[in-house]
């Protein structure tokens, strides 16, 4: 599994087939009931954020998405089922939302819906030509104000298919989309009879919701965890983080998304850097936020790194492998100024890296709700900040299959002000993919700050530790 453009999807032609529900599954979905379990967090800003953007008839680009190549001629009634079989597993993925008078209103189909069939819908010639049918498709159906919120299709050919997958937002994240491919590919291979291991049980995202909810109301202003995030923000002038170099925007500009990608070092290489981590007593993790924060210091002067973070909560129930939005948002600080070495920022970064677990503990609009309520952030709460992800593909179900192997996850590509990196650790590579805004400033800083980083990155799995530089002997004075 890698995360890549979207344009850097290009099956092999074959004739395009989409699956549908059946007509009396989307009679079931029309009539399905109010359910009471609340949206999550995230879910319910994604759909706020959704709701203003039809308002405003901008494109839907909120979607995910994920594709493999599986071996073998398509049995279409098999993978019909395998479909039905996934939506039965993930409770969520029966659901669609309203906006009601201004209250998001969750609506849950039986398991009547959950029944589907194939349409064929031509061919394509071209990669533009597919391009422009998946986009089209995912921005009119992967949406989720009328259900289903996903979509499937597939191209056909002789000898394989590409089994492709897209979701809306609200339904999906990242640790979702990795194990979806490899839960479909499996699910099919048990239905053509071929052997394959049963998926796991699989927790409901609407169980995970009304739990975090809880979770939250468990937290006040005075919580360690929400005064941690007060002390982080006081320490950074009350600021959402921001990528350190000119991006070409305004203050509150966004410009259309670029992505960038860029293979950082080769699996040797990794393994390396990841020996160096552990030397200097911290792992991989917070290895490359050292590494991130000595880019920052270096390029920019920062001599405190401060950054937001993702963070799975699918260990707090039986969410291994469930579909849903699993994840929280923490703040990562910590000093870069008076280290003389990668090893010295990666034993501080690792000590940041802990704290911002402890701080994840609490749901991030616990915090935000604290933070508003006191005027400690102001503005700067409507500001998305820039993110930094690390992931490690190594430990996801399915790593080692084919239908993993040859996965490649994808999104859509709106609009951005910011230039957020997903660093990711698969058995070939660390890469990076971001996404920037699309003009020549911002082109220029990107390829400066990532060539950085791949620099110190690369001294270290070479020598085991970089001595730092300061910004005054690299000539930006």
């Amino acid at each position: 599994m890698i995360i890549t453009a979207m344009g850097s999807w290009k099956p092999e032609p074959g004739k395009l087939l989409e699956w549908h529900p059946v007509g009396e599954a989307l009679d079931a979905a029309r009539r399905a009931p109010v359910h009471p379990a609340p949206t999550s967090f995230l879910q319910e800003d994604h759909l706020r954020a959704a709701a203003a953007a039809a308002e405003r008839d901008d494109d839907h680009h909120a979607y995910t998405g994920v594709a493999t190549t599986i071996d073998g001629s398509l049995d279409r009634d098999a993978l019909s089922r395998a479909i039905a079989a996934y939506v039965l597993r993930h409770e969520g993925l029966r659901c669609w939302f309203e906006i009601d008078d201004g209250a998001v209103v969750r609506r849950l189909g039986s398991t009547a819906v959950a029944s589907f069939e194939p349409r064929e819908v031509g061919a394509f010639a071209t990669d533009e030509e597919f391009q422009r049918y998946v986009r089209a498709r995912f921005s009119a159906e992967a949406t989720a104000f009328e259900w289903p919120g996903f979509v499937v299709g597939a191209v056909e050919r002789s000898a394989d298919f590409t089994l492709y997958y897209a979701a809306d937002h609200a339904f999906t994240d990242g640790g979702s989309q990795a194990l979806v491919i490899s839960e479909l590919a499996d699910l099919y291979a048990l239905e053509i009879g071929e052997d394959a291991p049963a998926p796991a049980a699989a927790g409901s995202h609407l169980d995970y919701s009304s739990e975090e909810r809880v979770r939250a109301a468990q937290y006040g202003p005075d919580a360690p965890e929400i005064q941690a995030w007060k002390r982080m923000f006081a320490d950074n002038d009350d600021k959402m983080p921001r990528f350190p170099l000119d991006l070409g925007l305004a203050e509150g500009e966004r410009g259309q998304v670029r992505i960038v990608e860029r293979h950082l070092l080769d699996a040797d290489a990794t393994a390396n850097f990841d020996t160096a981590c552990k030397v200097a007593g911290a792992r991989i993790s917070s290895g490359v936020f050292a590494a991130v924060a000595i880019t920052d210091y270096e390029l920019a002067e920062r001599e405190n790194y401060f950054g937001i973070t993702v963070l799975s909560t699918r260990h707090l129930g039986d969410y291994g492998v469930s579909q849903g939005w699993f994840v929280n948002f923490a703040p990562v600080a910590f000093e870069v100024a008076g280290a003389n070495s990668f090893s010295v920022v990666a034993t501080r970064a690792h000590a940041g890296f802990e704290k911002s677990k402890q701080i994840a503990e609490a749901p991030v609009h616990a915090v935000l709700g604290a933070l508003a309520a006191d005027g400690t952030l102001g503005s700067e709460l409507a500001v998305s900040p820039n993110m930094l992800s690390y992931i490690d593909f190594r430990w996801f179900p399915g790593v080692g299959r084919p239908a993993d192997a040859r996965g490649e996850h994808f999104t859509g590509e709106g609009a951005t002000s910011n230039a957020s990196m997903w660093i990711n650790r698969d058995a070939d590579h660390l890469y990076l993919v971001a996404q920037v805004p699309d003009n020549d400033v911002a082109a220029e800083s990107v390829e400066r700050y990532h060539s950085h980083l791949q620099r110190v990155l690369e001294s270290v799995a070479r020598e085991g530790d970089y001595a730092l530089r300061s910004p005054a002997r690299m000539g930006f004075h």
